[in-house]
Order: C-alpha cells, then structure tokens, then sequence
C-alpha cells in the first residue's frame, strides 16, 4: 500500500511539474511563429506545397522558403530556400515559383530548376491558362513605355538624376505608406512558347489591378485560356471613387506593341472585385458593392453570364456579405468565406436553388482551394491559441482536420487560453457581442487588471485569431484579463450593424464599447475594476483619443496611429471618399459634424494619462494626427509619453521595432497601475 502511495504521488508531482514547465508567451515567442503564406494543393501527387516564414530578431526581418507536406499531413518537408509563390503545375508534375522576382519552374523533386521569365519590371501575382502556355501578371511601369527598355532607361535616369522632386497634378499622389511616383500597375501576359511580353493595357493610365480595395484575386484565366477577367477603376479623381469594375478581354486580340479592347460587364458604381470563371466557362462570378464612395458595404455575390451578358444578384435576400469566391468542380455552387460574427466562416451557395447553407461556421478562414476531384476544400484557419496552419473539410461538411502543424514545438511550451464570449446591451438596446481572454494560470480566486482593447477599420472586426500586431495573448500574458468588443460598425453582425458607425463616431459605438465595459466589470469579479486600460489603433486609436475627453475610467490609454483632428485628417488622408462617407462630405460641406466627433474639440477634459505611438510612414493617418494629440497633452499637462518610429508605416512591422512597442506598452501599464488592498 505505502508503494502504491508513493507512485500515485510521484506520478501527480510529476504532472504538477509538466504542467507547471508551461509558460506566457513573450515577444520573442510571437516573432518566432513561423507564419504560413500562400498555399498550392494537387490530388494527382498527393502534396501540398506552402511559403513558410521564418523572422529573425538579431537581423530584424524574415525569411521565406517553400515547403512540402502530404495531404494527410506527413513528411513536411522544406522544398527551397528564399524563394515563394509556389504553384503545382503540369498536373502535379512541376511546380512554379518566384525567385529574385522572375518566375522559375522545377521538378516535383525540386531538381531541374529552370528560370522562365527575365523581365525587367519582375514577375509576381504569376497566373497559369489552362494549357500552361501563357502567364498573366502584374507589373508597375511607365504608362507611355511600350518596351522594357524603356521602363529600363527612365529608372536609371531618374536614379541618376539629382533633383529628386515630384510634381502633381492630382490627388492620390500617396497610398498606404508609398508616393505612387510615375508607375502604374498594368497586366502583362507572357507567351512561353515564342517568349513575348504584351503590355495589355499599353498607355493606359489606370492601375490594375486597382490601386485600392483590391486584392491579389483581381484578375484570372477563362477555362479555355481565350479570354482574361480583371478588375481596374477608371474614374479619373481617384481618390473619392471606390468604383473598381469588373472588365473582360478576348486573348485573341493580342497584339505586340498595342493595346487589347476590354469591355466592362459590371453594373454598380461601388466596389466590384475578385471576378472568378465557373470551370464550365459559362459564368462569371464576382463580388460587388451597391454604394458608391463606402468601402465597407455589403459584398453582393453577382453571377454574369458569359452567353446572355445577363448579370444576377445571387445573394441580394442575405444579409451577408461574402470575400473569397471559388467554383465547385462541377459549376453547381460557389463555396466562399464571410465575417460571422468573430469567426471567418466558410459558406457553400447552391445556383439552383439560390440558398446557402454553412460547410463550417468555429473557423478563420482564408486562401480557400479545392480538390481536384471537388470532394474536400483546404484552406488557412487559425485561432487565438494557433496561428496559422492548412485546414481540410469535406464538401459534404464532413471531416474537418488539420494538416500542418508548423509551431507545434513552440506552441507546446507556451500556456494560453481559448476565448470566450459576452453579449452586452449597447445604444438602443442592440447586442454588442465581447471577446474575453483569461491570463495564462488563470486563478477565479484573484483578482485581475482588465485590458479594454478597440478595433480599427472601423468596419472590421476583433476575431478569433492569432494576430502578429494586436495579439490578445500577448496582452493577456502579462496578468491581464483582456476584453475585445465588436461595437457598431462590426462586421459580421449584419450590415445595418455596420452600416451604423457612419456619421456617429462618438455616438453608438462609444456607448456600445462603454456598456460592454460597465457589464464586464460587475459581471466578471477576478476583474480589478480599480486597474482598467484601454488600447487601440487607427479608428480605435481615434476611440482612444475620443475616451480621452468623455470618461475617467480607466488608468491609462495607448492610441496608436489614431485619428485627432478630422479635419485636418481629411487634408492629409489619402483615399478621400472615406472620410467623405464617414462624415457626410468634406468638412466644408459638413463642419458642424467633423467638429462634433472630433476629440480634438474636447481638449478641456484631457486628464487620462496616455501613450501615443504613430510611424512616419503613415499617410492613412498621417504622423500630423499624433503631433496634435500629443501637443495638446503636453499643453493640458496629462502624464503622456510619444513613441516615434521614423521607419514604420500604418502597422509596427520590423520585429525589433515591435519588441520595442510592446514593451513600451507593458511600462506604460505598470506604470500606471495602482495598488489595491483586496480583502
């Protein structure tokens, strides 16, 4: 008896260890994620082939391979180093991929490495036709250079040039984080057989794909290899129009050294994108936005058929909104993902029928692929405990798996816990829908600091998903319990949720987010309701800076790229028909609103110490929205702190840079935490 005793009291000492030997994850961690890119997958060979990353923080960048892994998941492998984009092709027998940017094939063996294109501009986005024999890519050029050389000639000269000064005469002279310069971005197709390079658009002066609100899925092969679909926005002011349109071209028309006649089948004056051909070639599927000037609107699934030139709205009785489309092998359905609620939920469309059912709801999904013989669909899921990895289900709903499990070994060190969930009642009475994560160890019996965190967009949505920026883990490693609520503007709650952010920046929202918190703190005791802090970037920063002149509740506030002045924001922004929809026009057109959502107006009422973090490289919201915050900070005396980077953008994205604004956030909290004697 005193033998078995002492076994079972080994065996829990030993289990208490195990257990124990866990620990929060760190920055470290988080940089050390190998983070899983685009994906190829070919039933004839059995593989799947995957970019693979890998970030260094002693020489603060990342690293990206290909490997290969069996569809059931074994034998992963690394395929080739530095190099991406890897398709299968020659049924299963080759694969493609992008190296120093030309286009290169190989063996399935990865021998007999062959470099296919040599063209100046560099090859990316590379589309196979159906035989092979052409590729259909984007590249940025000169609109009025009709050879490489020519696009050659004027790079050198304007490296060589001294005076290093633009002139323009036009808005959207900046996107993002770039100056768009003279290049634009035009379609190229490459004949492999006699070796030519045609210019589609040849003098065209507008990009295509489109500058914004598209995506890598904005141009495809018909099945026949005749004809191409893109998406390409011809409105001369750019920077007020979201009227990207959906335009056909017949390959026969090609020609060296002239433009191809394109025809536009599309029909909205808002966003239509991502046009994608059924495999019997009869149709055309792409989504499309009603609303002209909102980029958030509701994406219709349109269906333009190629025989009648009929177009039809597939899902205009759904108040869903879909984003990547694919064809069923057999062109009865179309399978496609959509925000609902904190997921990214995959949708199965019957045409017959017009009705979509769910294949799988709990996912965050994206990069959606079908099976050669049409009976599973692969595609990217992850979840706040998981990053990225390749997911499999059948199409009859059945055997949901995972495939690659490229953190494993990381992942086993580290002690997180899944999300859960609350429903609030925000402004009138609707239901606003929380994340809440727990700290690792967590303990019902202490109490813990909350972390208020606010999503951007602002129509977007907090998931559950593991996010290289805003990782809720990693906010919850440090102690705290974290609470992620979904307000007005939310996508995922129907587009009247969404649509209700417009014009009332301040309004619902704030409420919403400001109930959520109330019902968090009376609802859940291991919350400190003594410790509370609020984060948030881009239009959460601009809640942040809003939650700076209307409450005291919390402890401290970071606002990160955030939005101050909506009028000089409109000044210094670069796509216009955001803040134009937004705030009913341009400021002279609407003052009295800009002024009434503005946090700028409420200065007076600024006493919530605050970090403010914003990157030179920011023209969404532009560095001069940070020097006004903290300006007026200083001025009104707030304990305030700025973390300048003078090599970041809109994101922090440097992994040195990122360790650098975690930690800064995590001082910030600290220091600002106040100690409470708890009975």
């Amino acid at each position: 008896m005193k033998k078995i005793i002492i076994l079972i009291s080994l065996a829990l000492f030993t289990s208490l260890c195990f257990a124990q030997a866990k620990r929060a994850i760190t920055v470290e961690d988080l940089w050390n994620m190998a983070r899983i890119g685009s994906f190829d997958v070919n039933q004839n060979s059995g593989k799947i082939i995957f970019e693979l990353t890998k970030y260094s923080m002693d020489e603060n960048k990342g690293k990206t391979d290909i490997w290969m892994i069996n569809i059931d998941g074994t034998n992963s492998k690394l395929f080739k180093e530095s190099v991406s984009s890897p398709q299968f092709i020659d049924g299963g027998n080759k694969i493609s991929f992008i190296k120093d940017n030309q286009l290169y094939e190989c063996g399935i063996d990865g021998k007999n490495e062959k470099q296919i294109t040599d063209f100046y501009s560099g090859v990316s986005g590379a589309e196979y036709s159906i035989d092979e024999n052409l590729v259909l890519f984007p590249a940025k050029v000169y609109a009025d250079c009709s050879t490489q050389e020519c696009n050659k000639k004027k790079d050198i000269a304007k490296e060589q040039d001294k005076v290093k000064a633009e002139i323009f005469t036009e808005l959207m002279y900046r996107h993002w984080n770039d100056w768009r310069g003279p290049k634009i971005s035009h379609l190229f197709i490459y004949n492999k057989e006699n070796n030519v390079f045609t210019d589609l658009l040849l003098n065209s002066k507008y990009d295509a794909p489109p500058l914004a609100l598209g995506s890598s899925n904005d141009y495809s092969f018909s099945p026949f290899s005749d004809e191409i679909a893109f998406t390409m926005n011809e409105t001369d002011f750019l920077a007020t129009s979201t009227n990207n349109d959906i335009f056909i071209m017949k390959l026969s028309n090609v020609s060296d050294n002239s433009a191809v006649p394109y025809k536009k089948i599309s029909e909205s004056e808002g966003n239509d994108t991502q046009p994608v051909f059924s495999p019997d070639g009869k149709y055309i599927a792409y989504n499309s936005m009603e609303r002209a000037g909102f980029e958030a609107d509701k994406k219709r699934i349109m269906l333009f058929n190629r025989l009648t030139d009929q177009t039809q709205n597939l899902t205009g009785d759904y108040d869903i909104s879909a984003e990547e489309l694919i064809w069923s092998k057999d062109s009865k359905s179309i399978y496609f993902t959509a925000a609902n609620q904190i997921y990214n939920s995959i949708y199965v469309l019957d045409l017959n029928t017009k009705l979509i059912s769910t294949v799988i709801e709990k996912v965050v999904a994206s990069s959606l692929q079908i099976s050669n013989d049409g009976k599973t669909l692969f595609f990217k899921n992850q979840r706040s405990t998981l990053p990225h990895e390749i997911f499999a289900i059948n199409t009859d709903k059945t055997n949901f798996r995972r495939i690659t499990d490229v953190n494993n070994n990381l992942l086993s060190q580290i002690e997180m816990n899944e999300v859960e969930t609350f429903w609030a009642s925000g402004a009138e009475d609707v239901k606003v829908q929380s994340i809440l994560v727990k700290p690792p160890f967590f303990d019902h019996n202490k109490k813990y600091p909350m972390m208020f965190l606010i999503h951007g967009g602002p129509q977007g949505h907090w998931e559950d998903d593991f996010h290289y920026r805003w990782n809720l883990q990693m906010f919850a490693s440090k102690g705290y319990v974290v609470v992620a609520p979904n307000p007005r503007g939310s996508t995922g709650y129907g587009q009247k949720f969404t649509d209700q952010i417009s014009q009332d920046w301040g309004g619902k929202p704030y409420i919403d987010l400001m109930n959520s918190y109330d019902y968090a703190i009376q609802n859940y005791k291991y919350i400190d309701k003594e410790n509370t802090f609020a984060a948030g970037a881009s239009y959460g920063g601009y809640m942040i800076n809003w939650i700076e002149g209307h409450t005291d509740r919390f402890n401290a506030l970071v606002s990160h790229a955030g939005v101050f002045n909506l009028e000089s924001m409109y000044g210094t922004t670069e796509e216009l028909w955001f803040p134009e929809w937004e705030n009913g026009g341009a400021p002279w057109e609407n003052r009295e609103l800009y002024q009434k959502w503005s946090p700028h107006m409420f200065v007076e009422n600024f006493k919530t110490p605050m970090l403010v973090v914003h990157g030179a490289f920011d023209f969404r919201v532009p560095f001069g929205q940070a020097m006004e915050l903290f300006t007026a900070l200083q001025k009104m005396n707030v304990e305030s702190k700025l973390l300048y980077y003078p090599d970041e953008t809109h994101f922090v994205t440097k992994p040195q840079n990122a360790k650098l604004w975690w930690n800064t956030i995590y001082d910030w909290l600290d220091k600002n935490k106040k100690v409470v004697n708890i009975p």
